[in-house]
């Protein structure tokens, strides 16, 4: 063979082999880049986690003022009167005045009890008309509370009573609802001063209340009584002349003299007078004078 053949088998091995060594060796591994990717310098910030809001509590049922149970048996005025019949317009001033509220209350809260003197239907019938109605709302509830004593008296319990008996309407001095009550035998006799009655029949009675029937409206003299009438102012007082020490003929004279006043007065005009004269006299002297002069 010649040179060049052998020089381009030579060349051919070599580009073989090459080729085998690089084919048989693995594949390198990806370059890794230069600089790893900058962490950011604080991680994000979490947010809050939000505040549980807690339900608003409802407020507390406000708790009203106890009421005292009703105690078994408590009478009822009303319903006794009107069960009895004949006590239409007690039972009606009763309501309208709050009054018997007041006892069926105190009946139910309280050891107390009352006596209550009621008027019948034809008690009020015998009234002048329009007296009830002429009343003030006081004075009704007045008028009903003076037919209510502050205790139970029986029939028998009567004569022990001390007069004038108090009431629920007020005081029991003069004037301002007084109540006698007197006994004779089996009898009781209620006055007011403006009206005199007996007790009648026992409407109901037990422990607590007693109530009787009166044929009479008992009528307290400081709500019917005329109010005194108011007295004329009396007249302003007027100065006396004081008494003269002189006689008659000193009085006369006294008469004839001329005042204080009048005397200044005409002492007054005199002296104008003289000074009058004098100033005239003067002018005249001057005027003569002034002649003279001119004359010479």
């Amino acid at each position: 063979m010649t040179k060049q053949t052998v020089f381009s088998l030579s060349i051919l091995l070599v580009f073989f082999f090459h080729c085998i060594t690089t084919l048989g060796q693995p594949a390198a591994a990806p370059a890794q880049p230069a600089n790893a990717p900058v962490q950011p310098a604080n991680a994000p910030v979490q947010p809050a986690t939000p505040p549980v809001v807690q339900p608003a509590k409802a407020p507390a049922p406000v708790q009203s003022a106890k009421v005292p149970p009703i105690k078994k048996g408590v009478p009822d005025v009303t319903k006794i009167l009107g069960k009895a019949g004949g006590f239409s317009v007690f039972i009606r001033l009763l309501k309208s005045t709050g009054v018997s509220d007041q006892l069926y209350g105190q009946l139910n809260t309280s050891n107390n009890g009352f006596t209550i003197f009621a008027p019948t239907d034809a008690a009020f019938s015998s009234l002048k008309a329009g007296t009830i109605n002429s009343l003030s709302d006081l004075q009704k509830t007045q008028l009903v509370q003076f037919h209510i004593l502050n205790t139970v008296v029986t029939l028998s319990n009567f004569q022990t009573l001390s007069n004038p008996v108090p009431t629920e309407a007020g005081d029991t001095s003069a004037g301002e609802f007084p109540l006698t009550v007197t006994t004779a035998g089996n009898q009781v006799n209620i006055s007011t001063i403006l009206v005199n009655t007996t007790l009648g029949g026992t409407v109901y009675s037990d422990n607590q209340l007693d109530i009787y029937q009166v044929d009479q409206v008992l009528l307290p003299i400081d709500i019917f009584s005329p109010k005194p009438k108011n007295k004329a102012p009396a007249s302003a007082p007027t100065l006396s002349k004081p008494k003269s020490t002189d006689n008659d003929d000193d009085a006369d004279a006294d008469t004839d003299t001329p005042s204080v006043a009048a005397k200044v007065n005409a002492s007054g005009a005199v002296s104008l007078n003289r000074h009058g004269i004098l100033v005239s006299i003067g002018v005249a002297v001057i005027a003569s004078l002034s002649r003279r002069d001119l004359m010479a």
